[in-house]
């Protein structure tokens, strides 16, 4: 099943197949092709070229695949328990030359997840960012530092049949993608 976004302006393949798949197949992800989107996540573009963001990762039926997972609001733990991979997003707040704070660095780990998401769409994987966790409860589980903040977690795999979801899940994974057209959200001046 692919979702390919049907856009009234054209955009590149790769934007256009990337989506936020739940259901996930049994398939794990090699550690040769987590590598490859780590590697494309150190490619983004970040403030002063600090590259703020850090990834901690736990691979399905490991001790630290449990710990992320319990970390997960309950809304996301049904879905998300079939994922290969779940991986935290950190951003490391401060400038390690001069300890100043750094104002993009949840900006700049933002765009290093937008290429590993990119990355895994091209090598046929899909990845879902979640937002629905326990912030404190993840913080102290990794044992951060005040001044690393969690941006996202992600769960990582290949794509699984929309029926071995339950509901809600179910339909919204066959539910069509949409977005707000462009003319909402720019503004010219």
């Amino acid at each position: 099943m692919t979702k390919t976004a049907v856009t009234v302006h054209p955009v590149n393949q790769l934007i256009r197949a990337r989506w936020s798949a739940r259901s996930f197949s049994e398939k794990q992800i090699s550690q040769k092709d987590l590598n490859t989107l780590f590697e494309a996540a150190s490619w983004a573009a970040s403030a002063g070229n600090e590259q703020p963001w850090e990834y901690i990762y736990a691979k399905h039926d490991t001790p630290g695949f449990d710990l992320l997972w319990d970390c997960l609001l309950p809304g996301n733990q049904p879905w998300a328990k079939n994922a290969s991979v779940l991986v935290v997003a950190i951003a490391r707040q401060y400038f390690a030359g001069n300890g100043k704070a750094n104002i993009a660095a949840l900006h700049d780990t933002g765009m290093a997840n937008a290429h590993l998401l990119l990355q895994a769409t091209e090598m046929e994987m899909v990845a879902h960012p979640i937002g629905g966790f326990d912030r404190d409860k993840l913080t102290h589980a990794l044992q951060l530092k005040v001044t690393e903040a969690i941006a996202c977690v992600i769960a990582l795999g290949y794509l699984g049949s929309p029926d071995q979801l339950e509901e809600p899940f179910k339909s919204r994974e066959s539910a069509p993608r949409v977005r707000n057209p462009v003319t909402e959200f720019i503004k010219q001046i």
